[in-house]
Formats: C-alpha cells, structure tokens, sequence
C-alpha cells in the first residue's frame, strides 16, 4: 500500500485502527515531495524535522488513549497567505520574502487543534493576483498533469500539492475563483465557503470583502472533514458569521429529496471550449439520470462580473497592500536614490517607499495596484468604484432569486482546461477571463464548489462547478456527491 495515494478519510481510519503511524504516512508525503517536487515546484517551505515530531508527538497521544484532534495524524500543505507564526509567509512575493509572523492565523490554529501535520506552505500568485501562479516572486508551478501547462491560480501550489499526492489535504483562499479554478484546472476537488463562514483572521489581504479560506482534497468526504475543521465563528474577525457549523461529514451521503439543479444559460456561451461544454453537459445528464429536476436558470447581470470584479477587486487591493512602504515590515530598498530629475526634491522617507514598494512588487501586483487607485481617485470613485458596488448588489439579487427556483447552480469552473506556461502572460485580460464562471460568486459571498468531471482527449482535468445559497455548504456537498457517486472522475491521479 501506497500511504501516499490515500485520502484522508482513509488515513484516519487506520491511524485510529493502529495499523499504521502518523509518522510513517508523513514520512511517505515529505519523501514523495522530495523526490518529485523539483518538476512541479508547488511548495515553497518545508520543515520535515518539524513535522516528523508533531507527527511522533501524535502517534505518542493516540498510543497512550490520549484525545486526538478530528484530522489526527493527517498531513496537509497550507497555501503560502496564511500567517504562521515563526516560519515564512510570503505571499509568493519578495516584499515579505523573510517576514515571521509573530501569530498564527485562526485557521492553523483551528488546524493545530485538530492535530494535523502541517508538511509545507505552497507557492502561489503574488499576493493572491493572478490566476495561473505564474506571478510568484519565486518561480512559477507546474501542473501535474502537464508540466509544460500552469496549475490555475492563485492558489495553484495549493492545488498542484494534493494532484501530485504531496498531501492529501490543502487549504487555499478564493478572492475570484482561486481555490475553484486550479482545482478544476488540477483534477482535485476544492470549495470556497461563505464570505464569513471560516475567519480570514491572519490571512494577508488582497481585496477583504472578497477573500475567503477553503480546502483542497481528492474527495467530497475530505472537503466536508476539513471544511468542519476550519470553520466557525471567530471573533477576532469582524466578517465570521456567528452560526453553528454543520457535521459535513456525517451528512454526506444523505440523499436530497426532489433535488433541483439550475443550469446557468449565461455559462455556455462564446469563449467556452467544445470539449468542456461536452463534460460539463454529460454531468448534467449524471444528474437527470440520478433523478435531479434540471430547469435552465438566467443570472442576466454575470455579464458584468469581470468589470465590477477588477474595479472593486483592485480598489481593495489598492488600500490593503498601501501598508507595505519599507517603514514597518516587509522589504526595504538600500538603494533610495533619486531615478528621474523630477525626484530629486523628494524627501529621503519618500524616496525610500518608492524605492521599496518597486523594488517588493512584481508587475501584475503593480498593475492591481495602479488600477485600483484610479478607480478610486478625486473624480472618478462615482464614476467607477460606487458603479461596481451597484453592480455587485445586482449580482447577488440574480442569485437570490435563482435560489428561489432551484438548489444548486451548475457550469463549468473554466472555459478552457489548463493553458500552457507564458500562453497569456502578456495579455492580461484574457488570463483575466480565465475567472469568467467564477468571479461572481465572490461579488455575491456564496459559496462554489468544483469538482472534477472529465478529462481532455490529451489528458487534462476538465472542472464542474457547482454553486449554493448563503451557508448552504452541506446542500452543495450532498449535491456534489450525488455525480461523485456516479462516476470516477475524483479517482483518477496524474503521471508522475
């Protein structure tokens, strides 16, 4: 047996007969990431003496009778935004490239609690901007399907960790689809929850109201253990919505009675590849077959998504990253000298934030930056910024009142599979129609799940994203099951 290729489910299972050690199975991930890891470069930082006695101290407690944590003994990588108190977390960016933060976020709290073996922190796009994690200050990922194509973004590393059976859970965050899209795009299952439902306490912010934490697994039984782990009020996070959270798990397989599934119209449109039309509608025929009431649904305002999203998006990302300027943390140039005439007569503390904000930030995080102070400058807020605000509450009214009609939406999670490293790199706005399906959900705060539905004739992971009302987590993973059940998708790994 192959500890490596288990789910976790699995693991715990034989964890908890005794038949195997905690030790052993992370030894098995940490060799498998030694050994092959250098063709895809998903993780960033490692610390195996670290995690062999956490897993020892485990196996010690659970020897003993000892209460162990509900992921005892399971390895996991945690994407690289989530503060770990003591060792790196950098963003994917050289601004923090040594930043230690002095806490832990309330998620790897949440996950110390549960007794997981945190194995590494994955590579992603700078600071959460992009959607292929190609922007990473630290080299790129590749995709363990095709190592000659990208992994998504921006949690690709996240993604890429558990396709390549580096650990058989992750978590990532999604500000605009960027746990769904590299799931979908790597093969593995992955779920942003509710804005709200897990705390973004310790999670470095890209745009706040967007942002959300989620888990990347094989399965659905993965997702539902992982996503109860890490869920939950916090009130160190003003957005944590104080409501219980459900037992995932234990309601996976509880069929859902007159089950209505909504087929977005505005999801098959121009820029959709023929051989994802055709996975994705062979699933909607899984679902009819199952005995699901499949009616065709119309979010009249999705078009408007990418506008409203790179508006309010950047506009976020324009303050919240307005704190890294070399004065408190993060990297300072040595070199503040004047570049052009006109900055002679600039103060030395001015020229030293120009100095290190040019220097820390990569060029798509620039661009977000730029963007998002425009829209927000003297004369042009109404114009643009307040506009998209007007836009996102008519997003979320589309949505409201298809839920009113069905249970769950469904669509692709990307209109093409996994393109080739470089292919969009100098057009920014066609690697931002990568999103396209998956931008609004954020707007809206629901919650997105994609899972996998096919694969390409040359191979690729082909992604099914399925979509839920505010909180209705165990609704869009009981519906997730019902095609999961019905076909094979989630068991099939890459060549490595």
């Amino acid at each position: 047996m192959d500890l490596a290729r288990e789910t976790a489910v699995s693991l715990l299972a034989q964890l908890n007969s005794g038949s195997i050690t905690s030790e052993a199975v992370t030894q098995a991930y940490l060799e498998r990431a030694e050994r092959l890891d250098g063709q895809i470069h998903s993780l960033l930082y490692r610390n195996p003496e670290a995690s062999i006695a956490q897993a020892r101290e485990i196996d010690a407690r659970r020897k003993a009778g000892q209460p162990v944590g509900k992921l005892a003994g399971v390895p996991i990588s945690i994407k690289d935004v989530l503060c770990t108190k003591g060792l790196p977390t950098t963003c994917g960016s050289r601004m923090l490239e040594n930043f230690r933060p002095p806490y832990d976020a309330t998620v790897i709290r949440k996950l110390a609690e549960a007794d997981a073996v945190i194995i590494g922190k994955t590579n992603m796009d700078e600071f959460a901007m992009g959607s292929s994690t190609e922007n990473s200050a630290f080299g790129p990922t590749r995709n363990p399907w095709d190592l000659e194509r990208i992994p998504g973004g921006s949690s690709g590393g996240s993604a890429a960790a558990v396709a390549a059976d580096f650990a058989p859970l992750s978590i990532g965050s999604d500000t605009g689809g960027s746990i769904r899209q590299p799931a979908g795009l790597c093969g593995v299952t992955g779920l942003k929850p509710t804005y709200g439902r897990v705390s973004r306490y310790g999670l470095v912010a890209f745009a706040s109201s967007l942002d959300q934490v989620g888990p990347f697994a094989h399965d659905l039984a993965d997702t539902a253990l992982l996503l109860e782990a890490i869920a939950g009020h916090d009130p160190h996070d003003a957005t944590s919505v104080n409501a219980p959270v459900p037992n995932y798990l234990a309601t996976l397989d509880t069929p859902l009675a007159n089950l209505r599934v909504g087929v977005v119209r505005e999801y098959f449109g121009e820029g959709l590849d023929p051989e994802v039309e055709a996975s994705v509608r062979e699933a909607i025929r899984v679902y009819e077959a199952a005995g699901a009431t499949i009616k065709e649904v119309s979010l009249p305002h999705s078009k408007y998504g990418i506008a409203a999203y790179y508006l309010v998006a950047t506009a976020e990302a324009s303050s919240n990253l307005a704190r890294y300027d070399g004065t408190i943390f993060g990297h300072r140039a040595a070199d503040i000298s004047p570049k052009y005439p006109s900055e002679k007569e600039l103060p030395p503390l001015i020229l030293m934030m120009m100095a290190s904000r040019a220097e820390g930030f990569g060029p798509e995080v620039k661009r977000r930056i730029m963007l998002g102070t425009h829209a927000l400058s003297a004369g042009y807020a109404d114009q643009y910024y307040n506009q998209a605000l007007k836009v996102r509450r008519l997003i979320r009214n589309d949505f409201d009142a298809a839920f009113h009609e069905v249970d769950v939406l469904i669509g692709p999670t990307s209109p093409t599979a996994a393109f080739k490293l470089g292919e969009k790199s100098s057009d920014p706005l066609s690697m931002y129609l990568s999103d396209i399906y998956t931008i609004t959900t954020n707007l809206a705060g629901i919650p997105g799940l994609s899972i996998p539905c096919g694969l390409t004739k040359t191979g690729l992971p082909i992604g099914l994203q399925l979509l839920g009302a505010p909180f209705a987590e165990d609704t869009l993973l009981r519906a997730g099951r019902v095609f999961e059940k019905a076909t094979d998708w989630h068991t099939k790994r890459p060549s490595l």
